[in-house]
Protein backbone atom coordinates (compact mmCIF):
# COMPACT_ATOMS: atom_id res chain seq x y z
CA UNK A 1 0.00 0.00 0.00
CA UNK A 2 1.39 3.40 -1.11
CA UNK A 3 1.64 6.33 1.29
CA UNK A 4 -1.09 8.44 -0.33
CA UNK A 5 -3.53 4.83 -0.01
CA UNK A 6 -2.41 4.53 3.77
CA UNK A 7 -3.26 8.45 4.85
CA UNK A 8 -6.96 8.19 3.16
CA UNK A 9 -7.19 4.70 5.12
CA UNK A 10 -6.41 6.51 8.08
CA UNK A 11 -8.71 9.36 7.28
CA UNK A 12 -11.53 7.23 6.85
CA UNK A 13 -14.34 7.93 8.79
CA UNK A 14 -15.68 5.12 11.14
CA UNK A 15 -18.98 3.61 10.01
CA UNK A 16 -21.94 5.76 11.34
CA UNK A 17 -24.04 3.58 14.24
CA UNK A 18 -26.47 6.25 15.06
CA UNK A 19 -29.05 5.05 12.64
CA UNK A 20 -28.78 1.15 13.53
CA UNK A 21 -28.76 2.13 18.04
CA UNK A 22 -32.27 1.82 18.17
CA UNK A 23 -32.01 -1.66 16.62
CA UNK A 24 -29.41 -3.14 18.56
CA UNK A 25 -31.42 -1.71 21.82
CA UNK A 26 -34.28 -3.93 21.00
CA UNK A 27 -31.75 -6.75 20.13
CA UNK A 28 -29.32 -6.27 23.76
CA UNK A 29 -33.05 -6.04 25.75
CA UNK A 30 -33.86 -9.05 23.87
CA UNK A 31 -30.90 -10.79 25.15
CA UNK A 32 -32.12 -9.75 28.98
CA UNK A 33 -35.21 -11.40 28.23
CA UNK A 34 -33.79 -14.21 27.12
CA UNK A 35 -31.16 -14.02 30.11
CA UNK A 36 -34.04 -13.65 32.93
CA UNK A 37 -35.91 -16.88 30.78
CA UNK A 38 -32.97 -19.03 31.79
CA UNK A 39 -33.08 -18.12 35.27
CA UNK A 40 -36.68 -18.58 35.21
CA UNK A 41 -36.17 -21.72 34.23
CA UNK A 42 -34.17 -22.94 36.43
CA UNK A 43 -36.49 -22.21 39.22
CA UNK A 44 -39.37 -23.99 37.51
CA UNK A 45 -37.01 -26.96 37.05
CA UNK A 46 -35.82 -26.75 40.89
CA UNK A 47 -39.26 -26.10 42.40
CA UNK A 48 -40.24 -29.11 40.77
CA UNK A 49 -43.37 -26.74 38.53
CA UNK A 50 -42.08 -27.85 35.02
CA UNK A 51 -44.90 -30.86 34.61
CA UNK A 52 -47.68 -29.08 36.48
CA UNK A 53 -49.12 -27.60 33.13
CA UNK A 54 -50.33 -30.76 30.96
CA UNK A 55 -51.97 -28.69 28.17
CA UNK A 56 -50.08 -26.65 25.11
CA UNK A 57 -52.27 -23.57 24.50
CA UNK A 58 -49.96 -21.18 22.75
CA UNK A 59 -52.01 -18.94 22.12
CA UNK A 60 -55.46 -19.19 24.75
CA UNK A 61 -52.74 -19.80 27.91
CA UNK A 62 -51.50 -16.68 28.48
CA UNK A 63 -54.00 -15.91 31.97
CA UNK A 64 -53.84 -18.41 34.52
CA UNK A 65 -57.09 -20.00 35.40
CA UNK A 66 -59.65 -17.31 36.75
CA UNK A 67 -62.11 -19.28 38.36
CA UNK A 68 -62.82 -22.05 40.80
CA UNK A 69 -64.09 -24.72 38.23
CA UNK A 70 -61.28 -23.88 35.85
CA UNK A 71 -58.69 -24.35 38.69
CA UNK A 72 -59.90 -27.96 39.24
CA UNK A 73 -60.21 -28.65 35.81
CA UNK A 74 -56.17 -28.19 35.38
CA UNK A 75 -55.78 -29.56 38.85
CA UNK A 76 -57.73 -32.48 37.75
CA UNK A 77 -56.01 -33.31 34.51
CA UNK A 78 -52.24 -32.96 36.50
CA UNK A 79 -53.58 -35.63 38.74
CA UNK A 80 -53.53 -38.10 35.78
CA UNK A 81 -49.72 -37.64 35.24
CA UNK A 82 -47.03 -39.97 36.69
CA UNK A 83 -45.96 -37.20 38.69
CA UNK A 84 -49.06 -36.94 40.15
CA UNK A 85 -49.32 -40.33 41.54
CA UNK A 86 -45.83 -41.24 41.55
CA UNK A 87 -44.29 -37.91 43.22
CA UNK A 88 -47.27 -35.98 44.53
CA UNK A 89 -50.01 -38.35 45.30
CA UNK A 90 -52.57 -36.49 48.00
CA UNK A 91 -51.52 -32.77 46.93
CA UNK A 92 -54.00 -30.48 47.54
CA UNK A 93 -55.27 -28.04 45.23
CA UNK A 94 -53.24 -25.19 47.30
CA UNK A 95 -49.71 -27.00 46.97
CA UNK A 96 -50.50 -27.38 43.36
CA UNK A 97 -51.38 -23.60 42.48
CA UNK A 98 -47.90 -23.06 43.82
CA UNK A 99 -45.98 -25.20 41.58
CA UNK A 100 -48.45 -24.15 38.62
CA UNK A 101 -47.11 -20.40 38.86
CA UNK A 102 -44.00 -21.19 37.89
CA UNK A 103 -44.32 -23.25 34.68
CA UNK A 104 -47.50 -20.61 33.74
CA UNK A 105 -44.95 -18.06 34.18
CA UNK A 106 -42.22 -19.53 32.23
CA UNK A 107 -44.49 -20.16 29.28
CA UNK A 108 -45.70 -16.38 29.79
CA UNK A 109 -42.36 -15.01 29.65
CA UNK A 110 -41.50 -17.21 26.39
CA UNK A 111 -44.67 -15.18 24.88
CA UNK A 112 -43.84 -11.79 25.63
CA UNK A 113 -40.35 -12.43 24.45
CA UNK A 114 -41.88 -13.29 20.93
CA UNK A 115 -43.93 -9.83 21.27
CA UNK A 116 -41.03 -8.30 22.52
CA UNK A 117 -39.22 -9.29 19.37
CA UNK A 118 -41.66 -9.50 16.84
CA UNK A 119 -43.63 -6.18 17.35
CA UNK A 120 -40.76 -3.87 16.92
CA UNK A 121 -39.30 -6.49 14.52
CA UNK A 122 -42.07 -5.52 12.11
CA UNK A 123 -42.51 -1.74 13.02
CA UNK A 124 -38.45 -1.60 12.16
CA UNK A 125 -39.13 -3.66 9.47
CA UNK A 126 -41.89 -0.99 7.88
CA UNK A 127 -40.18 2.30 8.80
CA UNK A 128 -36.65 0.81 6.75
CA UNK A 129 -34.50 0.66 10.09
CA UNK A 130 -33.83 -2.82 8.99
CA UNK A 131 -30.81 -2.98 6.14
CA UNK A 132 -31.46 -5.83 3.88
CA UNK A 133 -28.31 -8.02 4.80
CA UNK A 134 -29.66 -7.89 7.90
CA UNK A 135 -33.14 -8.83 7.27
CA UNK A 136 -32.72 -13.02 6.78
CA UNK A 137 -31.06 -12.70 10.40
CA UNK A 138 -33.62 -11.27 12.34
CA UNK A 139 -36.18 -13.79 10.74
CA UNK A 140 -33.90 -16.15 11.79
CA UNK A 141 -33.85 -15.58 15.00
CA UNK A 142 -37.69 -15.51 14.92
CA UNK A 143 -37.70 -18.88 13.30
CA UNK A 144 -35.63 -19.79 16.09
CA UNK A 145 -37.26 -18.44 19.11
CA UNK A 146 -40.67 -20.51 17.85
CA UNK A 147 -38.25 -23.67 17.47
CA UNK A 148 -37.58 -23.11 21.02
CA UNK A 149 -41.14 -22.72 22.16
CA UNK A 150 -41.88 -26.07 20.59
CA UNK A 151 -38.71 -27.58 21.85
CA UNK A 152 -40.11 -26.63 25.56
CA UNK A 153 -43.34 -28.59 25.15
CA UNK A 154 -41.76 -31.54 23.12
CA UNK A 155 -39.54 -31.50 27.02
CA UNK A 156 -42.68 -31.38 29.12
CA UNK A 157 -44.22 -34.51 26.81
CA UNK A 158 -41.13 -36.75 28.18
CA UNK A 159 -42.53 -36.17 31.45
CA UNK A 160 -46.23 -36.88 30.40
CA UNK A 161 -46.18 -40.83 29.46
CA UNK A 162 -44.19 -43.59 32.47
CA UNK A 163 -42.51 -41.32 34.19
CA UNK A 164 -42.39 -37.78 36.75
CA UNK A 165 -39.34 -36.54 34.98
CA UNK A 166 -38.11 -34.99 31.59
CA UNK A 167 -35.64 -36.46 29.30
CA UNK A 168 -32.15 -34.46 30.39
CA UNK A 169 -31.25 -34.99 26.73
CA UNK A 170 -34.72 -32.80 25.77
CA UNK A 171 -33.56 -30.42 29.12
CA UNK A 172 -30.36 -30.07 27.42
CA UNK A 173 -31.72 -29.08 24.06
CA UNK A 174 -33.78 -26.89 25.29
CA UNK A 175 -31.37 -25.12 27.26
CA UNK A 176 -28.50 -25.32 24.14
CA UNK A 177 -31.11 -23.80 21.99
CA UNK A 178 -31.40 -20.85 24.75
CA UNK A 179 -28.13 -19.98 25.14
CA UNK A 180 -27.57 -20.35 21.23
CA UNK A 181 -30.53 -17.46 20.90
CA UNK A 182 -29.30 -15.43 23.36
CA UNK A 183 -25.50 -15.34 22.42
CA UNK A 184 -26.54 -14.51 18.19
CA UNK A 185 -28.60 -11.57 20.06
CA UNK A 186 -25.76 -10.45 21.71
CA UNK A 187 -23.34 -10.53 18.31
CA UNK A 188 -25.97 -9.09 16.52
CA UNK A 189 -26.70 -5.95 18.53
CA UNK A 190 -22.25 -5.80 18.68
CA UNK A 191 -22.19 -5.93 15.38
CA UNK A 192 -24.44 -2.84 14.82
CA UNK A 193 -23.25 -0.95 17.62
CA UNK A 194 -19.46 -1.72 16.32
CA UNK A 195 -19.52 -1.64 12.81
CA UNK A 196 -16.02 -2.52 10.87
CA UNK A 197 -13.75 -0.61 9.37
CA UNK A 198 -10.94 -0.80 7.28
CA UNK A 199 -7.89 -0.03 9.11
CA UNK A 200 -5.23 -2.23 9.91
CA UNK A 201 -5.70 -4.84 13.14
CA UNK A 202 -2.88 -5.19 15.97
CA UNK A 203 -1.23 -8.46 16.08
CA UNK A 204 -1.19 -10.72 18.89
CA UNK A 205 -5.01 -11.60 18.69
CA UNK A 206 -5.96 -13.85 21.56
CA UNK A 207 -9.44 -14.77 19.06
CA UNK A 208 -8.34 -18.55 19.38
CA UNK A 209 -8.16 -19.16 22.79
CA UNK A 210 -11.15 -17.37 23.74
CA UNK A 211 -13.36 -19.48 21.24
CA UNK A 212 -11.63 -22.94 22.75
CA UNK A 213 -12.67 -21.80 26.20
CA UNK A 214 -16.26 -20.95 24.98
CA UNK A 215 -16.67 -23.79 23.64
CA UNK A 216 -15.44 -25.78 27.09
CA UNK A 217 -17.97 -22.99 28.54
CA UNK A 218 -20.87 -24.47 26.51
CA UNK A 219 -19.85 -28.02 26.95
CA UNK A 220 -20.34 -27.36 30.86
CA UNK A 221 -23.47 -25.43 30.67
CA UNK A 222 -24.98 -28.76 28.42
CA UNK A 223 -23.72 -31.14 30.99
CA UNK A 224 -25.02 -29.32 33.91
CA UNK A 225 -28.30 -29.83 32.10
CA UNK A 226 -28.27 -33.45 32.19
CA UNK A 227 -26.62 -33.07 35.59
CA UNK A 228 -30.60 -31.03 36.41
CA UNK A 229 -32.45 -33.63 34.28
CA UNK A 230 -31.03 -36.62 36.46
CA UNK A 231 -31.10 -34.88 39.56
CA UNK A 232 -27.49 -35.76 39.53
CA UNK A 233 -26.54 -32.24 42.18
CA UNK A 234 -28.38 -34.38 44.77
CA UNK A 235 -26.18 -37.54 44.35
CA UNK A 236 -22.26 -36.92 45.65
CA UNK A 237 -22.14 -33.37 47.62
CA UNK A 238 -18.87 -33.16 49.33
CA UNK A 239 -16.38 -31.93 47.25
CA UNK A 240 -13.31 -32.09 46.26
CA UNK A 241 -13.94 -35.69 46.12
CA UNK A 242 -17.37 -37.88 45.53
CA UNK A 243 -18.13 -40.19 48.16
CA UNK A 244 -14.25 -40.34 49.17
CA UNK A 245 -12.92 -40.99 46.22
CA UNK A 246 -12.28 -38.99 42.95
CA UNK A 247 -14.69 -41.21 40.65
CA UNK A 248 -16.86 -43.70 41.89
CA UNK A 249 -16.72 -47.08 41.05
CA UNK A 250 -20.66 -47.01 39.65
CA UNK A 251 -18.90 -44.25 37.15
CA UNK A 252 -18.57 -47.32 34.77
CA UNK A 253 -21.76 -48.92 35.38
CA UNK A 254 -23.43 -48.79 31.57
CA UNK A 255 -22.80 -50.76 28.88
CA UNK A 256 -21.40 -49.30 26.25
CA UNK A 257 -19.61 -47.89 28.45
CA UNK A 258 -19.95 -44.55 26.43
CA UNK A 259 -23.49 -44.40 27.76
CA UNK A 260 -22.07 -43.75 31.40
CA UNK A 261 -20.84 -40.11 30.17
CA UNK A 262 -24.81 -38.97 29.28
CA UNK A 263 -26.54 -41.29 31.93
CA UNK A 264 -24.53 -42.50 34.34
CA UNK A 265 -25.77 -40.03 37.52
CA UNK A 266 -21.68 -40.27 38.92
CA UNK A 267 -20.09 -39.71 35.38
CA UNK A 268 -22.50 -37.15 34.10
CA UNK A 269 -21.31 -35.02 37.65
CA UNK A 270 -17.99 -35.72 37.10
CA UNK A 271 -17.34 -34.81 33.85
CA UNK A 272 -19.54 -31.37 35.15
CA UNK A 273 -17.23 -31.15 37.13
CA UNK A 274 -14.22 -31.46 35.33
CA UNK A 275 -15.57 -29.73 32.12
CA UNK A 276 -16.04 -26.86 34.99
CA UNK A 277 -12.78 -27.01 35.87
CA UNK A 278 -11.16 -26.84 32.37
CA UNK A 279 -13.05 -24.32 32.04
CA UNK A 280 -12.18 -22.06 34.67
CA UNK A 281 -8.66 -22.81 33.81
CA UNK A 282 -8.89 -21.45 30.48
CA UNK A 283 -10.58 -18.67 31.21
CA UNK A 284 -7.65 -17.42 33.31
CA UNK A 285 -4.85 -18.58 31.01
CA UNK A 286 -7.06 -15.98 28.48
CA UNK A 287 -6.59 -13.20 31.00
CA UNK A 288 -3.04 -13.89 32.04
CA UNK A 289 -2.25 -14.01 28.07
CA UNK A 290 -4.15 -10.72 28.11
CA UNK A 291 -2.07 -8.64 30.43
CA UNK A 292 0.48 -8.07 28.04
CA UNK A 293 1.39 -4.63 27.45
CA UNK A 294 0.68 -4.69 23.31
CA UNK A 295 -2.98 -5.92 24.01
CA UNK A 296 -5.85 -3.84 23.21
CA UNK A 297 -6.99 -2.47 26.66
CA UNK A 298 -11.14 -3.41 25.71
CA UNK A 299 -9.60 -6.52 25.46
CA UNK A 300 -7.47 -6.79 28.36
CA UNK A 301 -10.56 -5.62 30.60
CA UNK A 302 -12.88 -8.07 28.92
CA UNK A 303 -10.54 -11.17 29.69
CA UNK A 304 -10.37 -9.53 33.34
CA UNK A 305 -13.97 -9.80 33.92
CA UNK A 306 -14.31 -13.20 32.37
CA UNK A 307 -11.90 -14.53 34.54
CA UNK A 308 -13.38 -13.11 37.74
CA UNK A 309 -16.65 -13.93 36.47
CA UNK A 310 -14.89 -18.15 35.71
CA UNK A 311 -13.92 -17.65 39.77
CA UNK A 312 -16.95 -16.54 41.17
CA UNK A 313 -18.78 -19.11 39.58
CA UNK A 314 -16.96 -22.11 40.29
CA UNK A 315 -17.41 -21.13 43.71
CA UNK A 316 -21.50 -20.74 43.06
CA UNK A 317 -20.94 -24.66 41.51
CA UNK A 318 -19.40 -25.90 44.34
CA UNK A 319 -21.53 -23.78 46.91
CA UNK A 320 -25.01 -25.36 44.98
CA UNK A 321 -23.36 -28.73 45.19
CA UNK A 322 -22.55 -28.27 49.08
CA UNK A 323 -25.87 -27.31 50.01
CA UNK A 324 -27.92 -29.66 47.79
CA UNK A 325 -29.16 -27.71 45.26
CA UNK A 326 -31.51 -25.15 46.95
CA UNK A 327 -33.55 -23.06 44.52
CA UNK A 328 -32.01 -19.78 44.96
CA UNK A 329 -28.44 -21.11 44.37
CA UNK A 330 -29.01 -23.22 41.59
CA UNK A 331 -30.61 -20.24 39.75
CA UNK A 332 -27.97 -17.58 40.35
CA UNK A 333 -25.74 -20.89 39.34
CA UNK A 334 -27.27 -20.87 35.98
CA UNK A 335 -27.60 -17.11 35.37
CA UNK A 336 -23.90 -17.11 36.50
CA UNK A 337 -23.18 -19.41 33.08
CA UNK A 338 -24.78 -17.39 30.58
CA UNK A 339 -23.16 -13.69 32.28
CA UNK A 340 -19.51 -15.53 32.02
CA UNK A 341 -20.87 -16.65 28.26
CA UNK A 342 -21.81 -13.12 27.55
CA UNK A 343 -18.10 -11.85 28.93
CA UNK A 344 -16.28 -14.61 26.64
CA UNK A 345 -18.30 -13.78 23.51
CA UNK A 346 -17.33 -9.99 23.92
CA UNK A 347 -13.65 -11.28 24.14
CA UNK A 348 -14.09 -12.79 20.90
CA UNK A 349 -16.08 -9.52 19.19
CA UNK A 350 -13.44 -7.13 20.38
CA UNK A 351 -10.57 -9.36 19.16
CA UNK A 352 -12.30 -9.09 15.62
CA UNK A 353 -13.35 -5.90 15.67
CA UNK A 354 -10.22 -3.92 17.96
CA UNK A 355 -10.00 -0.63 15.69
CA UNK A 356 -13.74 -0.16 16.01
CA UNK A 357 -13.51 -0.91 19.96
CA UNK A 358 -9.93 0.63 20.92
CA UNK A 359 -7.06 0.07 19.54
CA UNK A 360 -3.51 -0.34 21.96
CA UNK A 361 -3.46 3.12 24.38
CA UNK A 362 -6.96 3.52 23.70
CA UNK A 363 -9.21 3.98 26.65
Amino acid sequence: MTATAKTASAAQPAPRTGANRPVALWLLGCAAMVFAMAVIGAITRLTESGLSSVEWRPLSGALPPLSDAEWQRVFDLYRETPEYRLRNAGMELAAFKQIFFWEWFHRLWGRLIGLVFALPFLAFWATGRIARPLLPRLLGLLLLGALQGGLGWFMVLSGLVDQPAVSHYRLAAHLGLAIAIYALLLWQAWLLLFPADARARPAHRLGGHAVGALALLAATILWGAMVAGLDAGLAYNTWPLMGGTLLPPEAWSLQPQWLNFLDNTALVQFTHRWLAIATAAAVIALWWRARRPEIPPALRRGAGAAAAMAGIQAGLGIATLLAQVPVWLGALHQGGALVLLGLLLWCIFVDRRLPAIGAPGQP
